[in-house]
């Protein structure tokens, strides 16, 4: 499933990229090009303006009455009953399968080149990194995994 969030939902774009969903999102778009993009991408648009809705032919859409990221997210879960971790259902150990900055899939790198780009604390422990290509963040196995992990299944819990 593909998601396209407005302006106003930033941090739920985040979340889903974490757990692994193709969530494009923009800072700053005007209402009809996220509208074309996402009907021309076969995305669902994740809103929380109401007018924007209205528009005609806009078929594949969430509303959101929630202000909080968390129940933004459990919404969007429950909703169209996603797994945890994309499409495959697992949550990857060691960082996660989509950037979260700007939702491409960061490809394995040698240490060596990590190197220049990490603490020196974080090369010399960690035994996997992953770049993204398109903005450069670089991601490797610590505690913020875990951290987002749990923080998932508090949202998770009924």
């Amino acid at each position: 499933m593909k998601f396209i969030a407005d302006s106003m939902l930033g941090r739920l774009a985040r979340w889903l990229r974490l757990l692994g969903y193709d969530t494009l999102y923009f800072s700053r778009i005007e209402d009809g090009i996220l509208v074309r993009t996402a009907q021309e991408e076969g995305r669902t648009l994740l809103t929380r303006d109401t007018r924007l809705v209205k528009r005609r032919g806009l078929k594949n859409f969430l509303l959101l009455d929630e202000n909080d990221t968390f129940d933004q997210l459990r919404t969007v879960i429950n909703t169209f009953h996603l797994l945890p971790g994309g499409e495959s259902g697992r949550l990857k150990e060691h960082s996660p399968s989509r950037c979260s900055l700007c939702n491409t899939i960061p490809v394995s790198v040698p240490g060596e080149d990590a190197r220049p780009h990490v603490p020196d604390y974080v090369y010399r422990t960690s035994d996997g990194f992953r770049r993204c290509m398109k903005c450069g963040r670089f991601y490797w196995r610590g505690t913020h995994p875990e951290k987002w992990r749990k923080k998932l299944s508090d949202v998770l819990k009924p």
